[in-house]
């Protein structure tokens, strides 16, 4: 093969790799809102591969917010933590606690170490980073609260609302305009992920959306 038939073939690999890429990503918007007596978690539908969309219409099980006893999970990043999480929930449920912002903290340092243990999970991140990356994003909504885990198991409490994914910076903005004009919780989730699914072009409807009460209506 000559130098340049090789060099076509190669370039025709490197254009199949950046259109179909070797993973699916969950880029994603998913919002978390407390007001009113009440927690709400959302997210878009979509997944992509590359440059290919990977819509509702073309997959049965869209869901990106994962259901552990009282707990709304929602998750970004690569696709396969979907799969993982759910088997997860299946094999380590007694492991797992969502409830507080110091459980979440504890359940995800057990997690970091079944990922690496039963799921392969590559840990490296940038050299100049402090601690090994878990590669998952999330956030919770339950009877509690509101909450979010991040790759470097920093959690944090929500107070009024959060959003992560490639929208989070659309949701944010248009969930900061209404929060204080809205007293349902859901609308506001609403607006959040549908102003991304507006602007991101990794993001689209439908979405999906759960609401519960709190244990303790909190004053906001």
């Amino acid at each position: 093969m000559t130098n340049q038939a090789t060099f076509g073939v190669l370039a025709s690999r490197c254009m199949l790799l950046a259109e179909f890429g070797f993973q699916g990503i969950a880029m994603s918007s998913i919002v978390v809102v407390k007001k009113s007596g009440k927690a709400v978690i959302a997210a878009d539908s979509l997944t992509t591969f590359g440059r290919t969309k990977f819509g509702k219409k073309y997959q049965r099980n869209p869901e990106k917010i994962h259901k552990f006893e009282s707990s709304y999970i929602g998750i970004v990043g690569d696709a396969a933590h979907s799969n993982v999480f759910e088997n997860i929930i299946d094999r380590f449920g007694d492991e797992l606690r969502f409830d507080s912002r110091k459980n979440i903290f504890e359940t995800y340092l057990n997690l970091h170490q079944i990922l690496k243990d039963k799921f392969h999970l590559n840990p490296e991140a940038a050299d100049d980073v402090a601690y090994q990356s878990s590669q998952i994003d999330a956030l919770i909504a339950n009877e509690n609260g509101i909450f979010g885990m991040f790759e470097f198991r920093e959690v944090h409490e929500f107070e009024k609302f959060w959003a992560i994914g490639s929208g989070k910076p659309y949701a944010l903005g248009a969930m900061y305009a209404v929060y204080d004009q809205h007293e349902d919780p859901e609308e506001i989730a609403r607006i959040g992920v549908t102003a991304s699914c507006e602007f991101d072009n990794a993001c689209e409807l439908p979405m999906s959306l759960y609401s519960l009460k709190l244990r303790v209506a909190q004053k906001e």
